[in-house]
């Protein structure tokens, strides 16, 4: 792999020790992958942000890089596994939140912004067409190849902060051209009209091509929290980074020759499939998190209401900041709801303390049964407030 002079002064160690070893590890990753060169990225997004995922080993790696590592573009964070100002609420225990702290601390030390979040295309992290990044939550990253157009493979947790401490990544995968091409056309003979629709089309479609990037046709519309819910669900039961949305997302593809078809019957079995006709403890919306428009619409909901169960409501702290700001918040939690900013119930240490959680996510579906050992209700966000509020 071809390094211009400034990447291999990096690789000598002549910008300091966090990025000659970022460096490293992105060149054996570019070796790995047969790239030829080093490109610049716009931004990025860490994941592996949780201390219930990165444990000591993790958080000593964070603490040795933040010696004298700085980001060199901008750069948001993964959920952690609480809300960073109003955990005792959630119940998370003082040990757990205090490493916590500790790794957002060293995250911060080197120039992160420190906004735990999977959608950092709500908060200012939102590359144009075009321009490549290097982001990691599989979701996020589905999002950002798809409807924003942007360039990114899927990171793992040290190459995406490596890539945040060079302002660099390898050119291979979801970068280049030839890689971003549909493989299969799917089409769609079904409603799509609610959220937990498309998450639904998400599991059908990812269990039937797995990691191919599909091309769909037969959508009409669909609304950014609809595209949200979708990549986050076709990501999660696929593994797919890209797909397109014919007449919907901007990338242009040719089109295979392989066709497959998904009927009005799948959608209503996915649905079925992904719903355990349990008795909800804990009402978790919010994966990934909420939209401010979201989040309008449930304070609407609950405006007047309490709900009878826990019930946690994740989003990102600036969205929540407007929140607070438009009043939302406070009716939410007058209602007895709890506003999770930072975290949600995936990356959570919550293991044992609820036994069936009610989402509008099939991702949090998937996530909940393997993760957590819970049953789940799957419905959409507005059957979720009814529900918890009778």
């Amino acid at each position: 792999m071809r390094l211009t002079k400034e990447e291999q002064e990096m690789l000598d160690g002549k910008h300091g020790i966090a990025v000659r070893k970022s460096m490293e590890i992105l060149v054996a990753l570019g070796e790995i992958f047969g790239a030829k060169r080093l490109i610049d990225v716009v931004s990025v997004q860490v994941s592996g942000v949780s201390y219930h995922n990165l444990g000591e080993a993790g958080l000593d790696y964070l603490a040795d890089l933040a010696k004298d590592g700085k980001v060199r573009v901008l750069t948001t964070l993964n959920p952690a596994g609480m809300d960073t100002e109003n955990w005792r609420n959630l119940g998370i225990p003082e040990d757990f939140a205090r490493k916590q702290e500790r790794v957002i601390g060293a995250f911060r030390k080197m120039g992160i912004i420190t906004t735990c979040t999977c959608t950092p295309y709500f908060v200012g992290n939102t590359p144009h067409f075009g321009e490549h990044v290097a982001w990691g939550e599989s979701s996020a990253v589905c999002y950002a190849n798809s409807v924003l157009g942007a360039r990114t493979n899927r990171e793992g947790g040290p190459s995406a902060l490596a890539s945040a401490l060079t302002g660099k990544t390898p050119e291979f995968g979801m970068h280049l051209d030839e890689n971003r091409q549909a493989q299969v056309v799917v089409n769609v003979d079904a409603k799509m009209e609610r959220v937990t629709d498309f998450g639904a089309l998400g599991y059908v479609i990812g269990n039937k091509i797995g990691k191919k990037i599909p091309l769909i046709r037969g959508v009409r519309k669909a609304s950014v929290e609809q595209l949200k819910s979708f990549s986050a669900s076709i990501a999660t039961y696929g593994g797919t980074a890209l797909f397109h949305m014919e007449g919907i997302t901007p990338n242009k593809t040719t089109v295979p020759d392989e066709n497959i078809s998904v009927t009005q019957e799948e959608i209503v079995s996915a649905k079925k499939a992904l719903d355990d006709g349990c008795t909800p403890d804990i009402y978790s919306i919010g994966c990934p998190h909420l939209s401010l428009k979201e989040i309008e619409d449930i304070a609407k909901m609950l405006e007047g209401r309490k709900v009878k169960k826990e019930m946690w409501i994740c989003v990102a702290r600036p969205i929540k900041r407007i929140a607070d700001q438009m009043g939302y918040t406070k009716i939410i939690e007058d209602s007895g709801a709890k506003i999770a900013s930072d975290t949600c119930m995936v990356v959570a240490p919550i293991k044992g303390r609820f036994k069936c959680l009610a989402t509008d996510s099939a991702k949090a579906c998937f996530y909940g049964r393997g993760k957590n050992h819970f049953s789940v209700v799957f419905r959409d966000i507005p059957e979720l407030i009814e529900e918890a509020t009778s």
